[in-house]
């Protein structure tokens, strides 16, 4: 638990009760990154939701929700819990709270239940997620962290991600 000016910030897994409230962040994150990627809603209006189904059911991934009090503010999709590196597969914090320090404090907290290697993707034309991804590296990591390009599966059409990979110690 961190504070957020006077407010608690928390970071818990998701229970059953809650799964409603991580889809609808779900379609706020998908319709964020929609931007980058000129990627269109389904025609019922959602974005492809496997990942998240995938984080409340298998147990290889662990699905978070960011909370302020009783306000969900982010979410956290980690998979590959059971391989020697962790992805960090979906971070997203509502905009409202972004540039707060609410992000970092958040995703370190994430990193710290899972201790070890880690890897994130992003997109390197989203100048916001390239500064905090970085930024996120270097506090978890000092300068031990690398930085490379890999090709969006399946999608020739667009530019490659950008990968960060450290490891943390619990």
């Amino acid at each position: 638990m961190r504070l957020v000016g006077e407010h608690e910030l928390t970071v818990r897994r998701v229970s059953p009760d809650e799964v409603a409230v991580l889809e609808r962040l779900w379609l706020m994150f998908r319709h964020d990154l929609s931007g980058l990627r000129g990627v269109l809603p389904s025609p019922d209006g959602t974005f492809r939701s496997e990942r998240v189904l995938a984080a409340v059911d298998d147990p290889t991934w662990a699905a978070y929700l960011l909370w302020l009090q009783d306000r969900p503010v982010g979410l956290a999709l980690v998979r590959a819990l059971d391989q020697p590196v962790r992805v960090l597969n979906a971070f997203f914090v509502v905009r409202g709270l972004r540039r707060t320090g609410a992000g970092s404090r958040a995703v370190s907290e994430v990193l710290a239940l899972h201790p070890g290697a880690w890897t994130v993707a992003f997109q390197a034309e989203n100048e916001p997620a390239v500064h905090f991804w970085r930024g996120v590296a270097r506090a978890a990591a000092g300068e031990r962290w690398t930085e490379e390009l890999r090709a969006v599966p399946d999608r020739p059409d667009l530019p490659p991600d950008s990968w960060i990979s450290f490891t943390t110690h619990g």
